[in-house]
């Protein structure tokens, strides 16, 4: 549910001089914008001759991430972002072009649970060799090859240096795009958790990462699952969590620290937290009522304490005066009351900051 679209990043690999590849990018581009809104698809177009790499000009190895050039360090951040791939290649000596292959081998962890599709065009065998080639190599990378593909056989589909309109290809192009962003929505959890920012969580399976701006579809869903027996429990629906916009969720997500604990793409349950003076503020502690009672309460509470401030003096959360069940996690936890019930029907816990 994530609020941030499909990034497919369209690689023009051909540098020869007066090289088909920018007129079949182009074609490819005005074919699939349609569609791409539609399945709210992000297209970039990227030439690989415009992005200055020289032969593989790097002392480490790509999987150590240590990357000493500019050029490199630009490519990894335009791979790093997108989700899927469209290459789009021509067939030399049976095989794909070395720009192709060089633009693979500078990296490694970017290219990691990604699909890639191929368009490519040639004579005879319409560039089709050129693609089994390169699937050799990008599932070498972890990349996801797609079945669909779309091949171009150049005397039939040129006229006055462009491609000649054809339903065929048409079709082929806008079922690749929907089988790629299908894969990519499948792989989005194997990337999060192969994210560098991610850490295990208690759960098999489970990573925990900080939440951001593109996850105000799930946290929005959470909130409103978790906070229902909050408002039963204090016979009250005045509950800001049950009533927030994702517009008001988004506005907090970029003021507060928040965690969230994620499996298989499904958000399980997230904590908030934030400086306030001298005091860590800690609250949104929120599990999936069907995962209850298994200590993801307690691992994102203690998540979130270990955030706090080296020089913060106590850490300071609220809950519903009613909210035995909270209450008494935080007890456990070496939390004590300094409030009784306030107007809005909450009470204040702390202790100190280790």
């Amino acid at each position: 549910m994530s609020t941030r679209p499909i990034r497919v990043l369209a690689l023009v690999c051909s540098t020869r001089p007066g090289a088909l590849g920018p007129v079949v990018g182009q074609w490819l581009i005005e074919t699939l914008t349609p569609r791409a809104a539609e399945l709210g698809v992000e297209l970039v177009p990227v030439a690989i001759g415009d992005l200055n790499l020289p032969f593989l000009d790097e002392e480490g190895h790509p999987s150590s991430g240590d990357y000493r050039h500019e050029h490199t360090r630009r490519w990894s951040e335009t791979v790093d972002a997108a989700d899927a791939f469209i290459a789009i290649t021509p067939e030399y000596n049976y095989g794909m072009p070395a720009t192709l292959k060089n633009a693979l081998d500078y990296l490694s962890r970017e290219w990691a649970w990604k699909p890639i599709g191929f368009v490519s065009y040639g004579h005879t065998s319409a560039g089709t060799r050129a693609v089994q080639h390169a699937k050799q190599v990008v599932t070498t990378l972890r990349l996801v090859p797609l079945g669909a593909t779309v091949a171009i056989r150049i005397g039939a589909a040129m006229q006055d240096g462009r491609l000649r309109p054809d339903a065929a290809h048409h079709a082929a192009g806008v079922g690749l795009l929907e089988e790629l962003v299908r894969v990519a929505h499948a792989l989005r959890p194997m990337r999060e958790r192969a994210h560098v920012g991610s850490c295990a969580g208690p759960l098999p399976g489970s990573y925990a990462r900080r939440l951001t701006a593109d996850d105000v579809g799930q946290v929005t869903v959470l909130q409103r699952c978790c906070w229902v027996d909050e408002a039963l429990a204090n016979d009250t629906m005045d509950i800001p969590a049950l009533h927030e916009s994702p517009e008001q969720v988004r506005e907090w997500l970029t003021s507060w620290h928040a965690t969230g604990l994620w499996r298989d793409g499904r958000l399980l349950g997230m904590v908030r937290s934030r400086r306030v003076d001298t005091d860590w503020h800690v609250g949104r502690l929120a599990v999936a009522p069907d995962l209850r009672g298994q200590g993801l309460g307690r691992w994102l509470l203690r998540t979130a304490e270990a955030a706090a401030d080296p020089d913060c003096r106590r850490i300071v959360l609220f809950t519903g005066a009613r909210s035995q069940r909270n209450i008494d996690l935080y007890h456990s936890e070496g939390y004590r009351p300094v409030s009784l019930a306030s107007p809005d029907g909450t009470t204040c816990l702390t202790k100190p900051a280790a």
